[in-house]
């Protein structure tokens, strides 16, 4: 009887949880007025509302999105937070000419739209100078996606996560979205193919000092063997074959993903 009564208030959990995210889709849905106004073609991989509901993002909160790129993610983001959302792009003054052309690009995006991008503040990311300019425990949630491959070819996937970890509030929450490996991935690997195991990935984040909250199935695919000719690239948006099998790795779509969900401790 103990053991039933324990099962049944486990799956009583389990339930309510389900509730509680299906509820924050729906509110979230509900909140975006422009979403259907942006190109949504990537939806079906990248689930972004699902995805920041998993997170726990709410529209009050102060938000940094780490290495926002193009501005994907940036655009869905700057639809639903009504608080700060602080972009920690590439530095505009790198030497390295791509980071220059990246955030000038990034730049013209947001001044594409001034409505929409009115809450957007501009930062510095660089992992490499170990540098991240948002201040030290102002934000209520931290997010970067599909990013922690790229930290490994300056061997500064932990000293990012440090820098996330001083970015938040006590309480605050990083969310992860990564291309995902099988679990014995060797490094020479991951940075080959652009993908990294599971458990990697969340042993950075508790060496940090965040605890780890929960992982979601919802960027996950089943179809993708994370095992390409040109890794995760092979794959689109990118397909670096060129026309080659292309239709074969359409077919497949994005790379599964990992999506994680962790705390920055009260105390």
């Amino acid at each position: 009887m103990r053991f039933q009564r324990k099962s049944v208030e486990k799956s009583s959990r389990r339930l309510k949880g389900e509730l509680r995210l299906i509820l924050s889709i729906i509110l979230m849905v509900v909140s975006m007025p422009s979403f259907s106004d942006r190109d949504t073609s990537r939806d079906q991989y990248r689930n972004p509302t699902q995805t920041l509901a998993f997170f726990g993002l709410r529209p009050e909160m102060d938000v940094v999105e780490i290495s926002p790129g193009g501005g994907w993610y940036t655009e869905v983001l700057a639809d639903f937070i009504e608080g700060d959302l602080m972009a920690a792009h590439y530095d505009p003054n790198s030497e390295r000419a791509y980071y220059r052309r990246s955030f000038k690009r990034f730049e013209k995006k947001m001044s594409s739209n001034s409505r929409l991008y009115s809450n957007v503040k501009t930062y510095i990311f660089d992992a490499g100078e170990n540098l991240l300019t948002v201040p030290d425990s102002s934000a209520d949630a931290l997010v970067t996606f599909r990013n922690v491959h790229n930290w490994l070819r300056s061997n500064t996937e932990g000293s990012s996560f440090d820098l996330f970890f001083k970015a938040l509030k006590p309480g605050g929450i990083l969310g992860v979205v990564e291309h995902r490996a099988p679990p014995e991935t060797d490094r020479d690997t991951m940075l080959a193919s652009g993908y990294m195991p599971q458990d990697y990935v969340i042993q950075l984040a508790l060496d940090a000092g965040f605890t780890f909250e929960a992982s979601s199935e919802i960027n996950a695919n089943k179809k993708d063997t994370a095992n390409h000719p040109k890794g995760v690239w092979t794959l689109p948006p990118s397909l670096s074959l060129g026309e080659k099998d292309r239709e074969k790795y359409l077919a497949i779509g994005e790379s599964d993903r990992m999506t994680l969900r962790f705390r920055k401790p009260v105390n």
